[in-house]
C-alpha cells in the first residue's frame, strides 16, 4: 500500500516522463479556432467586396408632417411605400430603410390619457416615447419587408404639436445581390 505521504509528493499533471513535451488538446482548440476564426473573416470580406449590396434605384424618401399634415413624396411617388392614411405607409419593396423623426409633446395638454407615441411595424410597438416634457428623436434603421405597415400613433390626438412633429422614411438599400 502507498501511504498519504507518497502521495502529497507527487507531481500534479504530469505523466509523461521529465522533458517529454506532449501537445496540450487545450493548445490545439484555440490555435483552431483562431484558424477558423481568421478565414471566415477572409471569406466574409471576400463576398462583400465581390458581392457588394445593391443600392436603391433612385431616392425612395417620404415624409409626413409637421404642418399641413401630409405626404410629402418625390414626384412621381417612390416606388419603395405607399401611404395608406395620415402617419402611415405601406413597404412595398424589401429593404433596409432608415426612418427619422422628431415629436414635440403637449405640454399643455391635460387630458387622462398618459403620453405615449408609438412607431409600430404591423402594429408591434418598435420604438415607444413616454417623456412628455421634451422633444424627442424618433427612429433608426430597420429591415423592413413588402406588406409591412409602418406607422407613428399617439395615445390621444393633441397629446403632440403637430406644427412640430413629423416622421420620414429612407430606403437605404436592398438586401439583394449583383452578380
Amino acid at each position: 500500500l502507498m501511504s498519504l505521504s507518497h502521495v502529497e509528493n507527487m507531481p500534479l499533471g504530469h505523466s509523461s516522463p521529465q522533458g517529454a513535451q506532449r501537445p496540450s488538446w487545450k493548445k490545439w482548440l484555440l490555435y483552431s479556432t483562431i484558424v477558423i476564426l481568421l478565414l471566415l473573416c477572409s471569406f466574409s470580406t471576400l463576398i462583400f467586396t465581390f458581392l457588394p449590396l445593391k443600392t436603391a434605384n433612385g431616392p425612395c424618401i417620404a415624409k409626413f408632417g409637421p404642418l399641413p399634415s401630409k405626404w410629402q413624396m418625390p414626384s412621381p411617388e417612390p416606388s419603395c411605400v405607399n401611404k395608406t392614411a395620415d402617419w402611415r405607409l405601406k413597404i412595398l419593396q424589401n429593404g433596409l430603410y432608415l426612418i427619422y423623426g422628431q415629436v414635440a409633446p403637449n405640454t399643455a395638454y391635460k387630458g387622462r390619457a398618459p403620453f405615449e407615441v408609438l412607431l409600430r411595424k404591423n402594429e408591434d410597438p418598435i420604438q415607444a416615447l413616454t417623456n412628455s416634457s421634451t422633444i424627442q428623436n424618433v427612429g433608426g434603421a430597420y429591415e423592413f419587408h413588402a406588406g409591412d405597415v409602418i406607422d407613428l400613433i399617439f395615445n390621444a390626438e393633441h397629446q403632440v404639436l403637430k406644427n412640430n412633429t413629423y416622421w420620414g422614411i429612407y430606403l437605404l438599400a436592398n438586401p439583394q445581390f449583383i452578380c
